[in-house]
Protein backbone atom coordinates (compact mmCIF):
# COMPACT_ATOMS: atom_id res chain seq x y z
CA UNK A 1 0.00 0.00 0.00
CA UNK A 2 1.43 3.38 -1.18
CA UNK A 3 1.98 6.13 1.87
CA UNK A 4 1.21 9.56 1.80
CA UNK A 5 3.04 11.74 4.25
CA UNK A 6 0.92 15.01 5.14
CA UNK A 7 3.58 17.60 6.74
CA UNK A 8 1.75 20.86 9.04
CA UNK A 9 4.37 23.49 10.07
CA UNK A 10 2.99 25.31 13.02
CA UNK A 11 3.78 28.09 15.41
CA UNK A 12 1.76 28.75 18.62
CA UNK A 13 -1.21 27.37 17.01
CA UNK A 14 -2.55 25.50 20.34
CA UNK A 15 -6.24 26.64 19.48
CA UNK A 16 -6.14 25.02 15.95
CA UNK A 17 -3.52 22.08 16.13
CA UNK A 18 -5.68 19.46 17.44
CA UNK A 19 -8.95 19.84 14.87
CA UNK A 20 -6.52 19.80 11.92
CA UNK A 21 -5.14 16.52 13.25
CA UNK A 22 -8.71 15.02 13.53
CA UNK A 23 -9.62 16.65 9.80
CA UNK A 24 -7.06 15.45 8.10
CA UNK A 25 -7.56 11.85 9.73
CA UNK A 26 -11.09 11.90 8.89
CA UNK A 27 -10.23 12.73 5.11
CA UNK A 28 -7.55 10.56 4.39
CA UNK A 29 -9.00 7.03 6.05
CA UNK A 30 -11.28 6.56 3.40
CA UNK A 31 -8.75 7.14 0.90
CA UNK A 32 -7.22 3.79 0.58
CA UNK A 33 -3.78 4.65 1.51
CA UNK A 34 -1.36 4.22 4.40
CA UNK A 35 -0.35 8.18 5.83
CA UNK A 36 1.83 9.40 8.32
CA UNK A 37 0.87 13.14 9.40
CA UNK A 38 4.00 15.35 10.42
CA UNK A 39 4.50 18.10 12.36
CA UNK A 40 7.10 20.26 12.26
CA UNK A 41 7.07 23.10 14.96
CA UNK A 42 9.03 26.24 15.06
CA UNK A 43 9.77 26.61 18.89
CA UNK A 44 5.80 27.12 20.00
CA UNK A 45 5.69 29.56 23.10
CA UNK A 46 2.73 28.02 23.57
CA UNK A 47 1.33 24.35 24.33
CA UNK A 48 1.36 23.15 20.92
CA UNK A 49 4.10 20.75 21.07
CA UNK A 50 2.35 19.25 24.53
CA UNK A 51 -1.31 18.97 22.78
CA UNK A 52 0.98 17.29 19.63
CA UNK A 53 2.68 14.97 22.55
CA UNK A 54 -0.56 13.45 23.63
CA UNK A 55 -1.43 12.70 20.02
CA UNK A 56 1.35 11.21 18.98
CA UNK A 57 0.80 8.94 21.71
CA UNK A 58 -2.24 8.24 21.16
CA UNK A 59 -1.34 7.32 17.45
CA UNK A 60 1.75 6.67 16.23
CA UNK A 61 0.99 7.81 12.59
CA UNK A 62 1.48 10.96 14.01
CA UNK A 63 5.54 12.29 13.95
CA UNK A 64 6.80 15.70 15.25
CA UNK A 65 9.77 17.31 14.50
CA UNK A 66 10.80 20.25 17.27
CA UNK A 67 13.02 22.83 16.13
CA UNK A 68 15.52 24.21 18.72
CA UNK A 69 14.37 27.84 17.36
CA UNK A 70 12.19 29.40 15.57
CA UNK A 71 13.51 29.47 11.83
CA UNK A 72 11.28 30.99 10.31
CA UNK A 73 8.13 30.52 7.41
CA UNK A 74 10.31 29.68 4.41
CA UNK A 75 13.36 27.13 6.18
CA UNK A 76 11.06 24.91 8.24
CA UNK A 77 8.06 23.23 6.11
CA UNK A 78 10.66 22.55 3.62
CA UNK A 79 12.62 21.22 6.12
CA UNK A 80 9.50 19.15 7.42
CA UNK A 81 8.94 17.66 3.76
CA UNK A 82 12.39 16.52 3.15
CA UNK A 83 11.61 14.45 6.36
CA UNK A 84 8.79 13.39 4.89
CA UNK A 85 9.11 8.74 3.05
CA UNK A 86 5.72 8.81 1.56
CA UNK A 87 5.34 8.17 -1.96
CA UNK A 88 3.15 11.46 -2.21
CA UNK A 89 3.66 14.38 0.06
CA UNK A 90 0.99 17.10 1.31
CA UNK A 91 1.88 20.15 2.70
CA UNK A 92 -1.17 21.86 4.27
CA UNK A 93 -1.01 24.64 7.33
CA UNK A 94 -2.21 24.43 10.60
CA UNK A 95 -4.33 27.55 10.53
CA UNK A 96 -7.88 25.64 8.77
CA UNK A 97 -7.58 28.30 6.17
CA UNK A 98 -6.69 25.40 3.45
CA UNK A 99 -9.50 22.91 4.27
CA UNK A 100 -7.98 19.45 4.70
CA UNK A 101 -11.10 18.10 2.56
CA UNK A 102 -9.19 19.40 -0.53
CA UNK A 103 -6.81 16.41 -0.27
CA UNK A 104 -8.94 14.50 -1.68
CA UNK A 105 -9.22 16.28 -5.06
CA UNK A 106 -5.37 16.42 -4.80
CA UNK A 107 -4.94 12.51 -4.76
CA UNK A 108 -7.26 12.57 -7.66
CA UNK A 109 -5.13 14.15 -9.36
CA UNK A 110 -2.13 12.62 -8.37
CA UNK A 111 -3.67 9.25 -9.68
CA UNK A 112 -3.92 10.84 -12.86
CA UNK A 113 -0.32 11.07 -13.21
CA UNK A 114 0.11 14.74 -12.52
CA UNK A 115 3.58 14.65 -10.13
CA UNK A 116 2.63 17.99 -8.88
CA UNK A 117 -0.79 19.43 -7.64
CA UNK A 118 -1.20 23.03 -6.38
CA UNK A 119 -3.87 24.67 -4.40
CA UNK A 120 -4.74 27.84 -5.59
CA UNK A 121 -7.03 30.34 -3.93
CA UNK A 122 -9.60 32.21 -6.24
CA UNK A 123 -11.00 34.00 -3.42
CA UNK A 124 -10.25 34.25 0.34
CA UNK A 125 -11.94 34.97 3.77
CA UNK A 126 -9.30 37.53 4.71
CA UNK A 127 -9.54 41.22 4.41
CA UNK A 128 -9.55 42.84 0.87
CA UNK A 129 -7.06 44.83 1.60
CA UNK A 130 -4.63 41.74 1.95
CA UNK A 131 -6.19 40.09 -0.82
CA UNK A 132 -5.13 42.84 -3.01
CA UNK A 133 -1.68 43.48 -1.75
CA UNK A 134 -0.91 39.98 -2.32
CA UNK A 135 -2.35 39.78 -6.08
CA UNK A 136 -0.59 42.67 -6.76
CA UNK A 137 2.66 41.09 -5.24
CA UNK A 138 1.91 38.14 -7.93
CA UNK A 139 1.65 40.57 -10.53
CA UNK A 140 4.64 42.37 -10.31
CA UNK A 141 6.49 38.78 -9.32
CA UNK A 142 5.10 37.40 -12.38
CA UNK A 143 6.06 40.17 -14.82
CA UNK A 144 9.84 40.21 -13.15
CA UNK A 145 9.89 36.12 -13.00
CA UNK A 146 12.12 34.54 -15.62
CA UNK A 147 10.14 31.13 -14.67
CA UNK A 148 6.49 30.40 -15.23
CA UNK A 149 4.69 31.99 -11.74
CA UNK A 150 1.41 30.40 -10.20
CA UNK A 151 -0.61 33.44 -8.58
CA UNK A 152 -2.26 32.61 -5.00
CA UNK A 153 0.04 29.57 -5.03
CA UNK A 154 0.89 29.04 -0.96
CA UNK A 155 2.58 25.97 -1.28
CA UNK A 156 -0.66 24.05 -0.01
CA UNK A 157 -0.69 21.32 -2.06
CA UNK A 158 0.58 17.54 -3.40
CA UNK A 159 4.22 16.57 -4.46
CA UNK A 160 5.13 13.30 -5.41
CA UNK A 161 7.95 11.88 -3.84
CA UNK A 162 9.85 12.69 -7.24
CA UNK A 163 9.77 15.95 -6.84
CA UNK A 164 10.44 15.93 -3.10
CA UNK A 165 13.93 14.08 -4.44
CA UNK A 166 14.64 16.56 -6.71
CA UNK A 167 14.17 19.50 -3.72
CA UNK A 168 16.36 17.57 -1.58
CA UNK A 169 19.25 17.27 -4.36
CA UNK A 170 19.29 21.06 -4.84
CA UNK A 171 20.72 21.63 -1.83
CA UNK A 172 19.02 24.82 -1.07
CA UNK A 173 19.94 27.13 2.34
CA UNK A 174 16.50 29.04 1.89
CA UNK A 175 14.17 27.59 -0.34
CA UNK A 176 11.60 29.74 -1.78
CA UNK A 177 8.77 27.39 -2.65
CA UNK A 178 6.94 29.03 -4.66
CA UNK A 179 10.16 29.52 -6.80
CA UNK A 180 11.33 26.25 -7.17
CA UNK A 181 7.83 24.77 -7.57
CA UNK A 182 8.15 26.66 -11.29
CA UNK A 183 11.39 26.27 -11.52
CA UNK A 184 11.09 22.10 -11.67
CA UNK A 185 8.81 22.31 -14.83
CA UNK A 186 6.40 18.92 -14.56
CA UNK A 187 2.73 19.56 -15.94
CA UNK A 188 1.02 20.90 -13.03
CA UNK A 189 -2.57 20.22 -11.84
CA UNK A 190 -4.21 23.06 -10.11
CA UNK A 191 -7.28 22.88 -7.84
CA UNK A 192 -9.31 26.35 -7.22
CA UNK A 193 -10.60 26.57 -3.52
CA UNK A 194 -11.48 29.34 -1.19
CA UNK A 195 -9.60 30.38 1.54
CA UNK A 196 -11.69 30.04 4.96
CA UNK A 197 -10.78 32.49 7.60
CA UNK A 198 -8.34 31.63 10.55
CA UNK A 199 -9.94 29.10 13.07
CA UNK A 200 -8.80 30.42 15.95
CA UNK A 201 -5.93 33.04 16.80
CA UNK A 202 -3.86 35.50 15.13
CA UNK A 203 -1.09 34.85 12.54
CA UNK A 204 2.63 35.00 13.66
CA UNK A 205 3.42 35.96 10.66
CA UNK A 206 4.19 40.11 10.55
CA UNK A 207 4.76 42.50 7.87
CA UNK A 208 8.49 41.90 7.77
CA UNK A 209 8.48 38.29 7.47
CA UNK A 210 6.30 39.25 4.21
CA UNK A 211 8.17 41.20 2.66
CA UNK A 212 11.42 38.92 3.59
CA UNK A 213 9.05 36.27 1.58
CA UNK A 214 8.24 38.27 -1.00
CA UNK A 215 11.84 39.73 -1.85
CA UNK A 216 13.13 36.50 -1.34
CA UNK A 217 11.33 35.36 -4.51
CA UNK A 218 11.77 38.28 -6.29
CA UNK A 219 15.67 38.01 -5.73
CA UNK A 220 16.23 34.12 -6.34
CA UNK A 221 14.06 34.13 -9.54
CA UNK A 222 15.03 36.65 -10.99
CA UNK A 223 17.81 39.00 -12.07
CA UNK A 224 15.95 41.93 -14.21
CA UNK A 225 15.77 44.06 -11.63
CA UNK A 226 19.23 44.37 -11.33
CA UNK A 227 19.44 44.64 -14.97
CA UNK A 228 16.44 47.69 -14.52
CA UNK A 229 18.99 49.31 -12.10
CA UNK A 230 21.60 49.53 -15.15
CA UNK A 231 19.52 50.66 -17.56
CA UNK A 232 18.02 53.06 -15.18
CA UNK A 233 21.52 54.33 -14.30
CA UNK A 234 22.27 54.68 -18.05
CA UNK A 235 19.13 56.81 -18.76
CA UNK A 236 19.73 58.58 -15.49
CA UNK A 237 23.18 59.50 -16.50
CA UNK A 238 22.09 60.70 -19.90
CA UNK A 239 19.31 62.92 -18.43
CA UNK A 240 21.84 64.48 -16.27
CA UNK A 241 24.84 65.01 -18.77
CA UNK A 242 22.12 66.32 -21.42
CA UNK A 243 20.92 69.06 -18.22
CA UNK A 244 24.17 69.83 -17.50
CA UNK A 245 25.38 70.99 -21.39
CA UNK A 246 22.00 72.59 -21.49
CA UNK A 247 22.75 74.65 -18.26
CA UNK A 248 26.24 75.60 -19.38
CA UNK A 249 24.88 76.99 -22.70
CA UNK A 250 22.13 78.79 -21.08
CA UNK A 251 24.44 80.30 -18.52
CA UNK A 252 27.14 81.43 -21.83
CA UNK A 253 24.76 82.61 -23.64
CA UNK A 254 22.54 84.96 -20.99
CA UNK A 255 25.47 85.14 -18.31
CA UNK A 256 23.68 88.18 -16.61
CA UNK A 257 20.32 87.04 -17.28
CA UNK A 258 19.98 83.49 -16.46
CA UNK A 259 20.76 82.50 -12.51
CA UNK A 260 21.59 78.90 -11.75
CA UNK A 261 20.02 78.92 -8.42
CA UNK A 262 20.07 76.46 -5.46
CA UNK A 263 16.70 74.84 -5.82
CA UNK A 264 17.33 73.03 -8.89
CA UNK A 265 20.69 71.58 -8.13
CA UNK A 266 19.60 70.75 -4.52
CA UNK A 267 16.03 68.66 -6.64
CA UNK A 268 18.56 67.13 -8.53
CA UNK A 269 21.13 65.88 -5.86
CA UNK A 270 18.20 64.46 -3.74
CA UNK A 271 15.99 62.86 -6.29
CA UNK A 272 19.26 61.02 -7.75
CA UNK A 273 20.77 60.36 -3.77
CA UNK A 274 17.51 59.02 -3.45
CA UNK A 275 17.42 56.64 -6.78
CA UNK A 276 21.42 55.18 -5.62
CA UNK A 277 20.08 54.21 -2.42
CA UNK A 278 17.18 52.27 -3.52
CA UNK A 279 19.56 50.62 -5.73
CA UNK A 280 22.06 49.77 -3.54
CA UNK A 281 19.52 48.56 -1.34
CA UNK A 282 18.53 46.19 -3.68
CA UNK A 283 21.81 45.13 -5.10
CA UNK A 284 22.23 44.41 -1.23
CA UNK A 285 19.45 41.96 -1.16
CA UNK A 286 20.82 40.11 -3.65
CA UNK A 287 24.56 40.04 -2.29
CA UNK A 288 22.66 38.87 0.98
CA UNK A 289 20.76 36.56 -1.04
CA UNK A 290 24.49 35.01 -2.28
CA UNK A 291 25.45 35.22 1.10
CA UNK A 292 22.93 33.08 2.25
CA UNK A 293 23.68 30.46 -0.22
CA UNK A 294 27.39 30.52 0.62
CA UNK A 295 26.99 29.84 4.17
CA UNK A 296 25.55 26.48 3.42
CA UNK A 297 23.94 26.37 7.12
CA UNK A 298 21.60 24.23 7.87
CA UNK A 299 17.79 24.90 7.12
CA UNK A 300 16.81 24.05 10.74
CA UNK A 301 18.30 22.29 13.75
CA UNK A 302 16.22 19.69 15.93
CA UNK A 303 15.51 19.80 19.48
CA UNK A 304 13.19 16.73 19.44
CA UNK A 305 11.63 14.00 17.08
CA UNK A 306 8.75 11.52 18.66
CA UNK A 307 7.35 8.61 16.46
CA UNK A 308 9.93 8.61 13.66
Amino acid sequence: MKLISVVTPCYNEEKNIEELYLRVKETMQPLGYSYEHIFIDNSSADNTVGILKRIAQENKNVKIIVNAKNFGPIRSPYYGMLQAKGDAVVMIFADLQDTPRTIIEFVKKWEEGYKLVLGVKIRSMESFFMYKMRSLYYWLYKFLSENDVIEHCTGFGLYDRKIVEIFRNLDEPYPYLKSLISEVGFDKAIVEYTQQKRASGTSSISLYKLYDAAISGITSDSRVMIRIATIFGFAASAVSLLIAITYVILKIAMWDKYPLGIASVAIGIFFFASIQLFFIGLIGEYIGAVLTQVKKRPLVIEKERINF
